[in-house]
């Protein structure tokens, strides 16, 4: 499976997923793979509906194997929860109770240092037709709720786990923005290639006409300035348009590739090198040939 790899490890000291009266071998697996997303592997059942092990429940985890195969059963929601310093119980309904509620992200960050504290965390989910009851609730410390549309406010059960296993993670970043993920470090390039790409377009673009009437000339060639500036472009970003420019260079639309065409790939080619001399080896791609 795309973006997959079994090497990387699990969260051992994250909350443990608590499913009360889960239906669905499906569902079962979908909240196993929600969970192995987001590095959680403890899930506990509370009297599964059909039963465990359950095949549909692996075939739905996607190879969240490992957190399948590490499933644990009670019988009722006081055991599952017995070894737990610290319980959330999820639910979409206003309670009459005196439990402190929270939302995701504020309950993910209390998950978080309570973890950091060294407690043992859970957190309650209920049945997928009406959730929990209120003595299931009642055996929480907190409540998290999500801030969904009053009008169509039930989540499917993986769903549900997916946006708290989510914010588990993210409260485990050093920056609550950041991802585990980053692209390549974009170092803008050194002024004097800009310029000489300035040159480059320039010379290509009157050789071609561009710039009529002619005494507006200035003004366009600030305004091309204005823009290229603008992006800070990067040392291979300039090449890539060095060499759309150079291939602008060997022929104008009113003369034919014929006439003089070495004379201006040479020149062409000599422009397109920022420094002069030997042409660099990669760019053996650009579009001057």
């Amino acid at each position: 499976m795309a973006g997959t790899d079994p090497e990387q490890s699990t969260s051992s000291d994250g909350p443990a997923i608590i499913l009360v009266e889960p239906q669905l071998g499906e569902n079962i697996g979908m909240v196993a793979r929600a969970m192995a997303n987001f590095g959680l592997s403890r899930l506990r059942l509370v009297n599964p509906r059909d039963g465990w092990p359950s095949e549909k429940a692996r075939a739905a985890a996607s190879r969240a194997d490992h957190v399948i195969d590490g499933v644990a059963v009670f019988d009722d929601l006081a055991s599952a929860i017995g070894d737990l310093n610290f319980v959330f119980a999820t639910t979409a309904r206003q309670r009459d109770n005196f439990k402190p509620v929270r939302g995701p992200v504020e309950a993910g960050r209390a998950l978080r240092g309570r973890s950091v504290a060294g407690e043992k965390t859970g957190i309650l989910f209920g049945r997928e037709r009406f959730g929990l009851f209120n003595e299931e609730i009642g055996l929480a410390d907190e409540i998290v709720t999500f801030p969904v549309n009053p009008a169509f406010a039930s989540l499917n059960i993986a769903q549900a786990v997916l946006l708290m296993a989510y914010e588990w993670m993210k409260s485990g970043l050093e920056s609550e923005t950041a991802t585990p993920f980053s692209g390549p470090e974009m170092v803008p390039a050194p002024k004097e290639q800009l310029v000489g790409l300035f040159a480059h377009l320039e010379e290509a673009l009157e050789a071609r006409g561009y710039f009529r009437p002619a005494p507006k000339k200035p003004k366009m060639v600030d305004n091309l300035r204005a823009v290229l500036t603008r992006p800070g472009f990067t040392e291979a970003e300039i090449k890539v348009l060095r060499g759309v420019v150079a291939s602008l260079d060997y022929f104008s639309p009113k003369e034919p590739r014929g006439a003089g065409y070495p004379e201006r790939k040479a020149k062409a080619d000599r422009a397109h090198r920022p420094h002069g001399g030997a042409r660099p080896r990669n760019e053996e791609g650009d579009s001057d040939g």
